[in-house]
């Protein structure tokens, strides 16, 4: 399956990436996937490529707008420039034009690194129109006082060997939204450091295997129409 690369509008706001739907365009609903902190590459556009296989419509937005990072130091550089409100805008975009020009009813983010963290990002923004998020990896964890705002379903996915992210962080953050009666799944993975879904040098197969499943699970769930 291969889907294609799109540009998009909605509400006054455009949006390029890469889209891939279903066979036959029946979809249980849709997603966005957020990329890591080297830009929209093959990697993200595969997560893409296996939604629609399990026959969600989903939509990878390029938030650095064509540019790729191949080297840490140049990611970083990109990561640190990323407009928040103009992110925030365009994964916003993603999320109505799947519902109103693409009929899914509900929308999931998806996102890694970078990404998952702006998927608690839009979690807690009450322009957001999303429906259930995962978050992987994801460094900018709110506090317990910011996840206050939010309210729909997240689960979260961290391994135990990521020198990035404190584990304490992602426990406080799992206990605030288990207190607050929000739906949440979060697992740290024993064996698995930083970046251990996306294929590459940390690819850690049995906890990207066990999260793939349980992503499933979350997103025919709280995605269902």
């Amino acid at each position: 399956m291969a889907g294609s690369e799109q540009t998009i509008e909605q509400g006054g706001v455009r949006v390029s990436g890469y889209l891939a739907e279903p066979p036959g365009g029946a979809a249980r609903g849709g997603v966005v996937v957020l990329q890591e902190w080297w830009g929209l590459n093959d990697d993200i556009r595969s997560i893409a490529d296996r939604f629609a296989a399990e026959g969600y419509v989903a939509f990878a937005p390029d938030l650095y707008h064509g540019t790729l990072a191949n080297e840490p130091a140049e990611a970083q550089k990109l990561a640190m420039s990323l407009e928040q409100d103009v992110a925030a805008r365009e994964i916003d975009a993603v999320i109505g034009w799947l519902k109103s020009a693409r009929g899914a009813r509900k929308v999931g983010c998806i996102g890694f690194c970078m990404g998952g963290g702006l998927v608690l990002s839009t979690a807690m923004r009450p322009t957001a129109q999303v429906d259930a998020g995962h978050a992987f990896y994801s460094g900018n964890i709110p506090t317990a006082d910011q996840a206050a705002a939010i309210h729909i379903p997240v689960m979260g996915s961290y391994g135990a060997l990521d020198d990035y992210i404190p584990q304490e962080k992602v426990i406080a953050l799992r206990d605030a939204l288990q207190a607050g009666g929000v739906p949440n799944d979060f697992r740290i993975y024993e064996g698995a450091g930083h970046s251990f879904f996306n294929h590459g040098a940390a690819y850690h197969e049995p906890s990207s295997a066990d999260a793939w499943q349980r992503t499933l699970r979350w997103f025919g769930t709280h995605l269902a129409s």
